[in-house]
């Protein structure tokens, strides 16, 4: 017999507007002790400067994290002409600077360079893995951080303004495993100068954005009344772009038991079964085979 998991068995998606200075690792931490949740996960870690949308699974939520973590998602952010930080944002010490302003003409000239897929270098403190040690890790103790250049995907650039010269604003969709700290970075070099992120803010992280997401200190107010459970999205929110198959009750007792199921359906890599509006299971299609690959439990 199992050991019975310790907390309160919560499913579902709650979006939490991350403050500023405070970890996702941290915000996770804080919303498990105040809901008392058996598990919670995020959805995309967002760095302790960084403020925005960061969306929380829980319990059977988590395994549809990687759904979020590999969908679009949009930041607002702004970069300070003039000044390179070790760390790419405002957090690190100035290692370089510059004379050169660029003009709002000039700017909008070189954003298409950013769109499309490009390749970019991550900042040297960040959590790509070297030799199997963090890239942060080894910037921190002063050794030579060489790190490979990656393909990402950014899908809308967008100058929104430039409060006065030493600044601008920008808009970007971007996939999985784009950093902005080296998009701005990159933007000041095509200009021929230098700068870094002062400002950055995601907006929308796949499904999830602004009007759906709740502050940290209201969690606090609402965890002990019902609007706590008003405010979670369904585990499905993720999934929406999923094909949907309803299923009936001894159809759902099997996939529920790994069993497959013997229909006259096309091949497919993904389906989502549904049984009285409840996610069941995550499936894959193959010879008239339904095979489930991921059962919720709930």
């Amino acid at each position: 017999m199992g050991r019975k998991k310790k907390g309160i068995p919560i499913h579902g998606w709650l979006i939490i507007d991350k403050p500023l200075e405070i970890s996702s690792n941290n915000v996770v931490g804080k919303v498990r002790w105040l809901t008392k949740a058996q598990k919670v996960g995020h959805g995309g870690t967002l760095d302790p400067l960084a403020s925005g949308i960061l969306p929380l699974a829980f319990g059977e939520a988590t395994k549809t994290v990687s759904y979020v973590m590999d969908g679009t998602k949009t930041y607002r952010f702004e970069v300070t002409w003039g000044e390179s930080r070790t760390t790419d944002d405002a957090e690190g010490e100035v290692s370089a600077t510059s004379d050169v302003r660029p003009t709002e003409e000039d700017i909008r000239a070189v954003l298409s360079n950013f769109v499309g897929a490009i390749e970019q270098v991550p900042p040297k403190y960040s959590a790509i893995k070297i030799n199997g040690q963090r890239a942060y890790k080894l910037a921190r103790e002063d050794q030579d951080v060489e790190i490979k250049p990656r393909t990402v995907q950014i899908n809308r650039l967008e100058l929104i303004e430039c409060p006065d010269a030493n600044r601008a604003v920008f808009e970007v969709d971007c996939g999985k495993g784009t950093y902005v700290r080296s998009l701005g970075r990159d933007i000041a070099l095509k200009l021929g100068t230098v700068g870094y992120i002062s400002i950055l803010r995601r907006t929308k992280v796949g499904p999830f954005d602004e009007k759906s997401a709740i502050s940290l200190d209201s969690v606090e107010e609402i965890v002990h009344s019902d609007a706590l459970f008003e405010s979670l999205l369904a585990i499905e929110t993720v999934l929406d772009d999923i094909s949907a198959l309803a299923l009936g009750e001894e159809e759902t007792r099997k996939i529920r038991q790994g069993m497959s199921l013997k229909k006259d359906m096309a091949d497919t890599e993904t389906i989502r079964l549904m049984s009285e509006g409840k996610l069941v299971a995550l499936a894959q299609v193959e010879n008239g085979l339904i095979k489930p690959f991921r059962v919720f439990n709930y």
